[in-house]
């Protein structure tokens, strides 16, 4: 009778009824996250952070309900603040007000979630150091973000900022920005105000000006046709990429402690001493991928080069004076129609030299895949390397390319690489 009378309390809704249930966390990362101050929960599929999350610092423990007598480990009341919190490759698409009941943070990771706003509450975290919010799908960056006094590095590359708060430069400590990927037009003046700034990406955007005091500024892939006159006063500058622009001249960048210039891709056809005299202390140059002809003498200027790249570019001869740069252990020549290599030049590959790291001179007989070759003259060679096959990136390099001559002579194969449908010129 009793098994009947239970039964008729049965709701009979059941099944039909949704209920909307709460993201749960596993208790256990909850009681640890207490002891420890760190809480990852990464990659669980949330769509929203549960509130035990946001009040674990403030609603009261189960153990503290129990009438248990606690070993040393197990003492709730001894609980530390949260510090970290990770919440990265969910599918956060907000994020509550209720962060503020966390005001420990120091580290809040949200990077890849599907967030299209931030609250304003996160102002409230002054004592965040790190907050990466890289790959979701902000717009904009409240501006309360701009007072947190403590923040060192902020990660908001793959995003959909166009613009920042002209308040940004309020962050003074900040020594890490990663603006990548965006599709920011300009900055705020009050970049420069930054002064920790050490770490800058600006990669692909669609930038017309640059900001500055910077160790490190990565400004490829944007639109940048010249280097504005306040590029000049980094004078902390290390490493600057510029690489995929439109420059037509070597940046004048009187930075005395630069030591690495990528400036491939561009559209750069000379190079002129007053730019080369400004790098007193460069120890690599990219060059690659532009529209070189000739090489200045006063190349010698750059005593301190270790590497330079002049890869794919439309140089015919070399100065004799590259054979006097002291420190040159590796220069990269391939893809240009060169007539030959003066015997001096291959002093650059001194025996006396191993002992101080790898030196190479990297010809254009040499590389495997010569682009001036295919681009220009139409021609596929790969000859007299007694070769028992042809590397597939000589046959990638030339998919796109109207070529009509190749040339495989002089090697060992025996049977015509099934990539090869073009007219063959494979003499034994």
């Amino acid at each position: 009778m009793s098994r009947f009378k239970r039964a008729g309390k049965v709701d009979s809704q059941v099944g039909f009824r949704t209920e909307k249930t709460e993201a749960t966390v596993p208790y256990g990362l909850l009681k640890a996250a207490r002891k420890s101050g760190q809480l990852n929960l990464s990659g669980r599929g949330l769509t929203e952070v549960p509130q035990k999350v946001y009040r674990l610092n403030t609603d009261t423990p189960e153990e503290a309900q129990q009438n248990v007598s606690f070993g040393e480990s197990d003492r709730w009341w001894e609980q530390t603040d949260l510090t970290k919190l990770l919440l990265s490759s969910n599918q956060l698409t907000q994020l509550s007000d209720d962060i503020r009941l966390l005001p420990g943070l120091t580290t809040l990771d949200l990077h890849d979630n599907q967030l299209t706003s931030l609250p304003s509450a996160l102002g409230e975290l002054q004592e965040l150091q790190q907050l990466r919010l890289s790959h979701n799908q902000l717009r904009s960056l409240p501006v309360e973000v701009c007072t947190l006094k403590n923040l060192c590095s902020l990660t908001l590359q793959q995003n959909l900022l166009e613009s920042l708060p002209e308040e940004l430069g309020q962050l003074e400590n900040l020594t890490e920005l990663d603006l990548s990927n965006n599709h920011l037009n300009d900055l705020p003046s009050s970049l420069g105000c930054l002064i920790c700034l050490q770490k800058l990406n600006l990669c692909n955007n669609k930038l017309s000006c640059l900001p500055d005091n910077v160790k490190l500024l990565d400004c490829s892939n944007n639109q940048l046709t010249d280097i504005p006159a306040s590029l000049s006063e980094m004078l902390a500058m290390e490493q600057l990429y510029l690489r995929h622009n439109k420059l037509c001249l070597l940046p004048k960048l009187p930075a005395p402690v630069l030591k690495e210039l990528y400036v491939g891709n561009n559209q750069i056809e000379q190079l002129e001493m007053e730019q080369l005299a400004c790098l007193t202390a460069i120890s690599l140059l990219e060059l690659r991928d532009n529209k070189i002809k000739t090489l200045p003498e006063e190349i010698t200027l750059l005593s301190t080069l270790t590497r330079l790249d002049l890869t794919n570019n439309d140089i015919t001869t070399l100065p004799a004076s590259l054979s006097l740069l002291p420190n040159l252990k590796v220069l990269l020549l391939e893809g240009n129609p060169l007539r030959g290599i003066r015997r001096d030049l291959l002093t650059v590959e001194e025996p006396d030299r191993v002992d101080e790291g790898p030196t190479a001179m990297t010809l254009p007989s040499q590389a495997t895949v010569n682009v001036h070759n295919i681009k220009t003259l139409k021609l596929l060679v790969y000859s007299e390397k007694q070769a028992l096959n042809i590397p597939d990136e000589l046959f990638d390099a030339a998919a796109d390319q109207p070529i009509t001559t190749v040339n495989f002579s002089k090697n060992q194969l025996t049977t015509i690489p099934p990539s090869c449908n073009l007219c063959l010129i494979c003499t034994a």
